[in-house]
């Protein structure tokens, strides 16, 4: 690891002329850090400033507001964990939170950090290999062991994106507050993120001087149910193979609206529409549901080693919407009136 100055910043306004100021050579903003150190140790990165984006009070915050759930992007982990309103009203969210790491990585791991974290496939990871991502010439995965890889949107890269809170945030609607040189932005969270076709060197929208700076979860409809299941390797600490979040609204046993996205199988949070449509106005049932499942994993087109992902996919598909379907659990269902 390189040798590098840190910087409390006093004012938000300030870190985008600070992150991308040729004087002051290549800056990085850092929040829990849990990725960014990680990174520099395997010598992916060699800022020579580090931002404290964690010094700016503005950024951290999380209020329950009359129409949203507004959350600042240095809000940590266990600080989402802990928020019983979260946890009776934003199911999903609170899942996605606790499955993430261990303790002391949700002490200190933001939900900013969470949400635009870099991928983990060991070929972009290792300083042995030099990949597409990092300047090669072709992704190593495609020939390569590709067990953790994408089965959709891959190409040219076939990266998985390893956040947990993103399918959740997804699934609920959530949107984010973006702020750079060019002011303040704001979109569907689903829209943050790149596939690699679109930008290859990086995952999501975000300009070198731009940062993360709010996320905005809509007041959930009475009666609307989530939650987030996810497959690991190791019980311990482990990203998702596969990872689904959905959100269903019920009215008389009929799906009235819902939300599915799925985790560790693509570039990007990848949300099926689809899928969405072929259940919206129908009962649930095995049937349907079978359907559904099929539906979302119509298009994978798996490497040489991870095909496993398509049946997984599609049984925590099933197990995801009989768990909010068919359950009589108010954690799962919104209270909010």
């Amino acid at each position: 690891m390189n040798s590098f100055r840190f910087l409390n910043p006093r004012h938000l306004v300030d870190v985008p002329n600070i992150l991308q100021n040729p004087q002051i050579g290549n800056a990085v903003p850092i929040a829990g850090g849990t990725d960014l150190i990680g990174q520099m140790k395997d010598n992916l990165i060699s800022p020579e400033l580090i931002v404290n984006l964690k010094a700016l009070s503005e950024l951290k915050f999380l209020r329950h507001e009359s129409q949203e759930l507004r959350i600042g992007a240095t809000t940590t982990l266990t600080e989402i964990i802990n928020d019983p309103d979260i946890w009776m009203n934003y199911p999903a969210l609170h899942e996605a939170a606790e499955s993430v790491g261990s303790l002391q990585i949700r002490n200190v791991g933001t939900i900013g950090g969470n949400l635009c974290q870099r991928p983990r496939c060991w070929y972009y990871r290792s300083d042995s290999f030099v990949c597409l991502k990092k300047g090669g010439r072709e992704c190593l995965s495609i020939k390569g062991n590709n067990k953790y890889n994408a089965i959709v949107g891959g190409g040219p890269s076939y990266i998985v994106h390893p956040s947990d809170l993103a399918p959740a945030l997804i699934a609920l609607g959530a949107r984010v507050r973006t702020y750079g040189r060019s002011g303040e932005r704001e979109m569907d969270l689903e829209s943050l993120y790149a596939l690699p076709s679109k930008r290859l060197m990086g995952e999501t929208v975000l300009d070198k001087n731009e940062i993360l700076t709010e996320i905005i979860v809509p007041k959930p409809v009475v009666g609307t149910r989530s939650t987030y299941l996810k497959f690991k390797e190791k019980k311990s600490m482990d990203w998702a193979l596969v990872s689904v979040a959905v959100s269903v609204l019920l009215c008389d046993q009929t799906v009235s609206d819902v939300r599915l996205v799925l985790g560790g199988i693509a570039p990007v949070p990848w949300r099926v529409p689809l899928a969405e449509s072929a259940l919206r106005g129908k009962v649930v049932s095995d049937a349907n549901l079978k359907l559904v499942a099929d539906i979302a994993l119509g298009d994978a087109t798996p490497l040489s080693h991870n095909g496993f992902k398509v049946p997984l996919a599609k049984a925590l598909i099933r197990r995801a919407f009989d768990s909010v379907c068919n359950s009589n659990s108010d954690h799962k269902t919104s209270m909010m009136v």
